[in-house]
């Protein structure tokens, strides 16, 4: 599984380019701040929203630690998406969030 570090994360970010972060914790953690820009779609209705997903795009996934989002990861690879894991989190996110 592809892997990316929170630093290099929020490098991407201020270097403006175009990504797509799909952030898959739960409501009650995501009203806490997210990675501005980001997607919200819960670990447990990633199946069903697939067709929100652009699987011509590449996704950055992340959540809490990087435990759901490695398995969300593994579950999009495994339909044929472009994903890499944020190690860390939001745990390691040192850049300013978005509520």
């Amino acid at each position: 599984m592809k892997e990316i570090t929170t630093k290099d994360l929020a490098k991407k970010l201020k270097d403006e380019e175009k990504i797509s972060i799909i952030d898959v914790r739960e409501d009650d953690e995501v009203a806490q701040g997210k990675i501005p820009g980001a997607t919200h779609i819960p670990l447990g209705q990633i199946p069903e929203r697939l067709d929100e997903i652009d699987k011509n795009k590449h996704h950055y996934m992340v959540c809490r630690s990087g435990g759901r989002s490695g398995k969300a990861s593994g579950f999009l690879k495994e339909q044929g998406y472009d994903v890499t894991n944020v190690a860390g989190g939001m745990l390691d996110w040192k850049d300013e969030v978005e509520k």
